[in-house]
């Protein structure tokens, strides 16, 4: 209650108007309206918003110290503060530098990052023909945009989304022919789509093929294909569509993972950060200046880099555990001769 008594009296009408302009007012009454409701005929109950309540995680501070942290989850890992982005060369013969760092609030999902690097690594005259990257900064949007600035993406795209894929099971959208310029779609048992029609979803445009009830009713393979009336599918738009197909299929031949062995290299410039410079733990308020350490980190891993390739100190291989360096499958000694006098 000592806090809404407090915004109270700064927002009165005899209060001066520079009090309720002060920072630490400001984050106040964030904090309070995003934490708790006021209940009661008078306003005299306080109680804690929980769940679906609390604003957005984009949006809801995680600390009165710091207004630009918040809180993100992956992989069932949580924390809270910052995301740092950092992108290396990997030419086999010059050392691996870090080119681009790009530092937000952790609640800020990857994808959204890869134009914005583009643009800085343009900019600055260091546009790479290739960029390997994980699934979470992939899309057939992305790809696209990305092939338009003549920049190919290499990283493994997330599997399709409907039922059949998931379950590795039943007619998946893969088995379905679609006719784009006559508008229609067939099944693998040859029947013919009744209606296709334009939606969107997540904002983005999509198209939705229905086949006929009465040719799904009587289908033997039913089971295998819905567990609805009618099959429906829900396609990209055709550029995306044909691009998802033959990523997918590519991203699943040896060639295509060997390539992308490369991409590997960037987890070690992440371990060295942490290492030796603990970019885990920022120690400094505000996105400005702990993007600004990250900075230093990476220039800092430059120069040691940069250092060990004049000197001819070679890149070091993959860590191996302890457990890794036991010998569990001895080679049988070889036998001696013991020669007597």
């Amino acid at each position: 209650m000592d806090g809404f008594a407090l915004l109270e009296a700064v927002h009165r009408p005899d209060t001066p108007a520079w009090s309720r302009q002060l920072p630490a007012v400001q984050v106040l009454r964030r904090a309070w309206i995003q934490q708790y409701h006021r209940g009661g005929e008078h306003g005299e109950g306080v109680r804690w918003r929980e769940g679906k309540d609390l604003p957005p995680g984009r949006l809801r501070l995680v600390s009165p110290h710091d207004p630009d942290a918040r809180c993100a989850v992956k992989r069932g890992l949580i924390w809270d503060g910052y995301k740092v982005r950092y992108s290396e060369t990997c030419e086999n013969d010059l050392p691996h530098v870090i080119v681009n760092v790009a530092t937000t609030h952790a609640a800020v999902d990857d994808s959204r990052l890869v134009a914005t690097v583009h643009e800085h690594l343009e900019r600055r005259g260091a546009k790479p023909g290739e960029h390997l990257v994980d699934g979470g900064y992939t899309s057939a949007a992305i790809i696209l945009t990305a092939r338009a600035q003549g920049i190919g993406i290499l990283g493994p795209l997330p599997p399709a989304s409907d039922r059949q894929t998931r379950a590795n099971q039943g007619f998946a959208l893969t088995d379905f022919q679609i006719h784009w310029d006559e508008q229609y779609a067939v099944c693998p048992k040859g029947a013919k789509s009744r209606y296709w029609g334009s939606t969107r979803m997540d904002g983005q445009p999509r198209t939705v093929v229905i086949f006929p009830e009465w040719a799904c009713r009587n289908c033997k393979v039913r089971t295998s294909c819905t567990s609805g009336f009618t099959r429906r599918l829900t396609l990209h738009p055709r550029e995306e569509h044909e691009l998802l197909e033959q990523q997918r299929a590519a991203q699943e031949t040896d060639a295509w993972k060997q390539r992308f062995t490369m991409r590997a290299g960037v987890e070690g410039a992440i371990s060295q950060a942490v290492r030796t410079t603990g970019i885990r733990r920022s120690r400094y308020r505000g996105q400005a200046k702990t993007g600004l350490a990250y900075v230093f980190s990476a220039a800092a891993i430059n120069l040691h880099r940069i250092d060990a390739h004049l000197t001819g100190h070679p890149i070091g291989t993959t860590r191996r555990t302890h457990f890794a360096d036991l010998d569990l499958n001895p080679r049988p000694r070889r036998k001696t001769r013991t020669r007597y006098p």
